[in-house]
């Protein structure tokens, strides 16, 4: 939705009408994530994508003929077959679930104005709905066992506010609760409920699309290095921080890609900022220099953070688990350290070390196993 909002704005405002698909499924081997978007004019007109390309003339088709037709949100499925790989292109192997509106959500203004403000924030939309053979089509005092509509949507905030609702009280309720573990963790998700938001049933489908404001990259200490980290951190989606105590190497000049550049001492600055890092966010020490790094492990030690890496030789680091071993550091902080920094991938220069590190964030992020150089032996550098 972030990359579309403008285009929805400029057609809304010109009058015409706009259709909205949406990803809420995946199944296997899938080329966009759920949440991914492509929007529709009725003039057929195209911004964002739902597959890269695979599904996309088909997905214009049906957006058009819904808009045409004056028909309510419908769910379309493409999977991999012979014959669907030629109609469509879809050849990974995968399976999408696409939700196309012919209609603006309700809760469309709410939400824009929550993503221009960065407000964490969560989607919940009413992505599936078939009976339940197993329940009763009545409930108590004789009415109709009513389901929501497909398409409803409910825009939650943190603190259990909510905007919109997917038909139901009850219903509204509990998705509001399951939301705002979502947020929490900054997870999108489906789930699925009764028509009342009962517990084991699949009456409902809900996929809860979370919209957290970017996480946060923090570098401390302004060497050669960190420019490139900046730069790839940037590339990945991260707001990136640079911190040193040294005024005359922590400016903007040095590091134009930065969101900001922090002239302080790495301890003081976390105790700041440290609060409200999470397991998304990362702290990259660099400087391998005892009085600012020692201080600044320390410190992100006493933070959620998910991702804590540090620069510098096996020796180097040796000595350092030696000086935090002194400081009270126990064998479980110290196995957060990811040091040396990075994956084995032989990165040499700043920027070869630079996707070396944010691979590591990416696995850590992941929990996928990788030849992270803090696993190895030996020297870092290998020389032919």
């Amino acid at each position: 939705m972030k990359e579309v909002i403008r285009e929805i704005d400029r057609w809304l405002s010109g009058g015409r009408k706009v259709a909205v698909a949406r990803v809420v499924g995946v199944e296997g081997s899938g080329p966009r994530d759920p949440g991914a978007t492509m929007v529709v004019n009725e003039d057929g007109e195209v911004a964002g994508s739902v597959s890269g390309g695979c599904v996309e003339g088909a997905v214009v088709s049906e957006s058009l003929q819904a808009m045409a037709a004056g028909e309510g949100a419908k769910l379309v499925t493409f999977g991999y077959s012979d014959d669907e790989a030629f109609a469509v292109g879809l050849t990974c192997g995968g399976t999408l679930h696409i939700l196309i509106d012919p209609e603006i959500m309700p809760v469309y203004d709410s939400l824009r104005a929550a993503l221009r403000a960065e407000e964490p924030v969560a989607l919940a939309t009413v992505c599936g709905v078939r009976a339940d053979p197993d329940s009763d089509p009545v409930v108590a005092g004789g009415e109709a066992r009513k389901l929501p509509a497909l398409g409803a949507t409910m825009l939650l905030r943190e603190g259990g506010r909510s905007d919109g609702t997917l038909g139901d009280p009850d219903l509204d309720r509990v998705v509001r609760r399951d939301a705002g573990g979502a947020l929490s963790t900054g997870m999108s998700t489906t789930r699925h409920y009764g028509a009342h938001g009962e517990a084991r049933s699949r009456e409902v489908s809900v996929f809860v699309e979370v919209f957290a404001p970017p996480p946060q990259l923090i570098i401390f200490g302004a060497v050669d290095f960190t420019a490139a980290l900046a730069r790839v951190g940037k590339c990945m989606g991260y707001r990136v921080t640079v911190c040193d105590a040294r005024p005359v190497f922590a400016t903007q000049a040095r590091f134009p890609v930065a969101d900001e550049v922090v002239v302080d001492w790495p301890d003081r600055h976390l105790t700041k900022v440290g609060a409200n890092l999470t397991f998304r966010d990362a702290i990259c020490v660099l400087t391998h220099d005892p009085k600012f790094d020692v201080p600044a492990i320390l410190s992100a030690l006493q933070t959620k953070v998910g991702y804590l890496g540090a620069m510098g030789s096996r020796k180097t680091h040796d000595q350092r688990v030696k000086r935090l071993r002194e400081a009270g550091v126990d064998d479980e902080g110290l196995a957060r350290v990811r040091a040396p920094i990075g994956i084995d991938i032989g990165a040499r220069t700043p920027e070869e070390t630079a996707v070396s590190i944010v691979a590591e964030i990416i696995a850590t992020r992941t929990g996928r196993a990788v030849p992270a150089l803090s696993d190895g032996e030996g020297p870092i550098h290998k020389f032919a």
